[in-house]
């Protein structure tokens, strides 16, 4: 891709409104709702459970040891610009966490949370383009089928290491030094939040708030 083509991808994905996430796969501007509670209450769920490997954290063992884990970085990976939902790279080839924007080294291991929306674009779009960058595992999670997919990269393809659901326990690489219990990711039903109002979809903003009278009450000018 030229450098006048990718500048100009960037350019529109860096107008974007901030209700919208964008990735750049193959030179095309791909755009993603931001995700719902049910999809940020997986990620930050795994996030917890894997403290103890995370660099910031110190301790752990097996593969994950050392590890530093994000939220939504935004990694620049040959012409490719993705943000995963987790990403985690080992302290054995990231020794020192760069304060920047995005990063141009490929993370060891990436997780994608799937919805609705973005779903075909994980699946079809971003898991080739982590495979073209060398990243060595890759997660997807359905929190609506309540499934948990684990690849492991072996050459230029995924290899299908398994797949977890409902409230299984299992060791997933590259942190099965720990256990993981699946049914800590599936937000209980009683606490889902009330169907969208009419006419919303996921990825919405959301609705202005009401002036005030500088004491929290509505104005009714």
């Amino acid at each position: 891709m030229g450098a006048a083509l990718r500048r100009t991808a960037y350019d529109e994905l860096e107008a974007l409104p901030e209700h919208l996430v964008g990735e750049i796969i193959n030179g095309q501007l791909e755009v993603s709702p931001r995700p719902r509670s049910r999809h940020a209450f997986a990620t930050g769920w795994i996030h917890r459970w894997t403290s103890p490997v995370d660099g910031a954290g110190g301790g752990g063992s097996g593969e994950g040891q050392g590890s530093w884990i994000l939220f939504e970085p935004e990694v620049h990976l040959r012409n490719d610009v993705l943000v995963p939902d987790l990403a985690g790279w080992r302290q054995d080839r990231m020794p020192e966490m760069e304060d920047t924007a995005w990063f141009y080294l490929a993370p060891d291991w990436v997780c994608e949370v799937l919805s609705p929306s973005t779903a075909r674009l994980d699946r079809h779009r971003k898991l080739p383009a982590y495979a073209r960058a060398g990243v060595r595992h890759a997660w997807l999670i359905d929190v609506d089928a309540q499934t948990l997919e684990a690849y492991r990269l072996d050459g230029e393809r995924w290899l299908l290491l398994g797949v977890w659901a409902g409230s299984e326990v299992a060791r997933i690489e590259p942190f099965e030094s720990m256990d993981f219990p699946l049914e800590r990711l599936w937000l209980p039903t009683a606490r889902k939040a009330a169907a969208p109002r009419s006419g919303a979809e996921e990825g919405d903003p959301p609705p202005s708030r009401p002036d005030t009278d500088g004491n929290g009450t509505p104005s009714t000018e």
